[in-house]
């Protein structure tokens, strides 16, 4: 794992673009926290340039979907918001098509394709600190989700409700409206946004950096921030820099975001596909949604449970599921012990059970209590390939208002039971939603989708470029049979609610897989979209932050 970089210790009082004191060690230490660094010279130093010919370039070309690569002149890695202007600056003064990395993660080819000549890589700005004079906490755009949750929990004792996977950049995951295992319980990390740093092209050419916060004075600002609470990335600037704080918060900053859980209820289960039926299947889809459909209420303990089912192909062996619980909830013991026990009764398993710290185990699910960033570190490394920078993928995307009707289980059943030998690493998996996310209007943010119960992963994962074709039509297939109904994508409609930009799909903008009459931008932003189109005509009116479903020009 790279090494972070936390501002305080040792550093004295350093400052931002915008002019933001942050908090030295003594301070953190008063505050109740505690604070680390790696000293202030990667705020003196040059800004890195990797070219092809250096031993580090084809670590820098490409991120963790293989398929996708690129071969830029250039690579940047700036280690200060000046050192971005000035890259972005020449970029655009050389007429060079540039994209930025933050984690790598992204599933198109927005960041790594043939049109990039200028790759501005975020990684080595990384830090984490708290910022007294903006009362919120900074996090540079190049850390990693567990970057955040360590300094952040073991400085100060809270957490963003952001997702489960340790590498993933923190740059896109919170531009797409970022979620996780926290999310029903304190909504979506754009939730607790305060302020981004970004920067951006004027008319003129000229690169600059602003500060939009949720309270900007200037509603140009204000629009801007609004933009990057579910935008998605690539469409209005690069950001440098997120500050976080609750809306409504203040004093302490203990108190500024939510309290991470002392210890959670943390539950893996596992199926033997050899015994599960078509009817245990089917019975186990519709529960699982119709559980998450009746148990929605912000603030309950049963709208704070979270859980992802994984309908893995048959080839894999088994399906599975991860359910998380803030232990220390009203009876989270016993709430947790019904939604488990019905996973088993609907596939129609049962067997003896045991308890464990108040939960009920089965011979197919077992529970742990376990203190939270213990738990958060173990989650995020269950699965072998979930970390493996190896793999090549293909991922489409879906939001469910409702539970899964009958016609769609039927049809993941027939292609998770298929011989067409896709990659073992295939499947389907729901993502619960709802609760506290569905307190937030949809257009308070850019995330449209917040009345949505459930998020749907069509993914496949394999190793050689010669399974392209068959892990890619396998994908390209089931989702449009699962949403043959409405032209093969979900299109907004009482069931169904478009895609997650997060999980970006190319195919959504040709006609060839989108047979629907709405256009891909709506799958993403619904009503949004007219109002993304008139901050980037303020903020981008030369479009030089672009990808193939970047947010277009009014």
């Amino acid at each position: 794992m790279r090494r972070r970089r936390f501002v305080g210790l040792g550093s004295g009082l350093a400052l931002t673009a915008a002019g933001s004191g942050l908090v030295t060690a003594p301070a953190a230490r008063a505050l109740g926290g505690t604070a680390r660094t790696a000293g202030t010279a990667a705020d003196t130093a040059a800004s890195v340039s990797v070219t092809p010919s250096d031993p580090r370039y084809p670590d820098l070309i490409s991120g963790n979907n293989l398929r996708w690569t690129a071969s830029p002149d250039q690579v940047v890695l700036p280690r200060t918001t000046a050192q971005v202007v000035a890259a972005v600056q020449d970029a655009v003064t050389r007429g060079k098509r540039l994209s930025v990395c933050g984690g790598g993660h992204c599933f198109e080819d927005f960041v790594f394709n043939a049109d990039v000549k200028i790759n501005i890589n975020m990684s080595l700005m990384n830090a984490v600190s708290f910022d007294t004079a903006m009362n919120a906490f900074k996090i540079e755009d190049g850390a990693t989700l567990l970057d955040v949750y360590e300094a952040l929990y073991e400085g100060w004792g809270v957490t963003i409700p952001a997702g489960i996977c340790h590498t993933v950049g923190v740059g896109g995951h919170i531009l797409g409206g970022g979620y996780g295992n926290l999310s029903r319980q304190y909504g979506l990390t754009v939730d607790h946004l305060h302020a981004v740093e970004v920067v951006v092209v004027d008319a003129a050419g000229k690169a600059r950096s602003v500060v939009a916060a949720r309270d900007s004075s200037d509603a140009a600002l204000r629009d801007l921030f609004w933009a990057h609470t579910g935008g998605g990335g690539g469409s209005f600037g690069i950001v440098t820099a997120y500050w976080f704080r609750t809306p409504g918060a203040s004093g302490d900053p203990a108190g500024l975001l939510p309290k991470a859980p002392s210890k959670i209820f943390l539950t893996l289960a596992n199926w033997p596909w050899e015994k599960v039926t078509k009817e245990g299947f089917s019975a186990l889809v519709d529960y699982w949604g119709a559980w998450f459909e009746r148990n929605n209420t912000a603030g309950t303990t049963a709208g704070s449970l979270y859980s992802w089912l994984m309908l893995n192909h048959r080839d894999s062996g088994s399906l599975g599921a991860v359910v998380q619980l803030d232990a220390s909830l009203p009876d989270a013991a016993s709430v947790l012990s019904g939604f488990l026990a019905g996973l088993d009764q609907a596939l129609g398993l049962h067997s003896a059970t045991v308890r464990r710290d108040g939960v009920t185990d089965s011979q197919y699910t077992t529970t742990r209590l376990m203190p939270w960033l213990r738990g958060t570190r173990y989650i995020g490394a269950i699965s072998p390939t979930q970390l493996d920078p190896t793999t090549r993928g293909c991922h489409k995307s879906a939001h469910l208002r409702k539970r899964t009707p009958q016609r769609q289980i039927d049809a993941m059943y027939t292609h998770l039971t298929s011989q067409d030998q896709p990659s073992p690493l295939t499947g389907i998996v729901l993502s619960a939603s709802g609760g506290r996310i569905a307190s937030v209007s949809s257009t308070a943010t850019a995330v449209a989708q917040r009345d949505a119960i459930m998020k749907v992963n069509f993914e496949s994962r394999w190793y050689t470029p010669a399974d392209d074709a068959k892990n890619v039509g396998w994908v390209r297939t089931a989702f449009a049979s699962v949403y043959g109904d409405t032209g093969g994508v979900p299109v907004p409609n009482d069931v169904t609610d478009g895609c997650y930009i997060n999980y970006p799909d190319g195919d959504l903008s040709d006609p060839a897989f989108n047979k629907s009459s709405v256009p891909w931008h709506d799958l993403y932003w619904k009503q949004n979209y007219p109002r993304l189109q008139q901050v980037k005509r303020a903020w981008d009116p030369r479009d030089v932050f672009r990808h193939k479903q970047s947010v277009r020009l009014p």
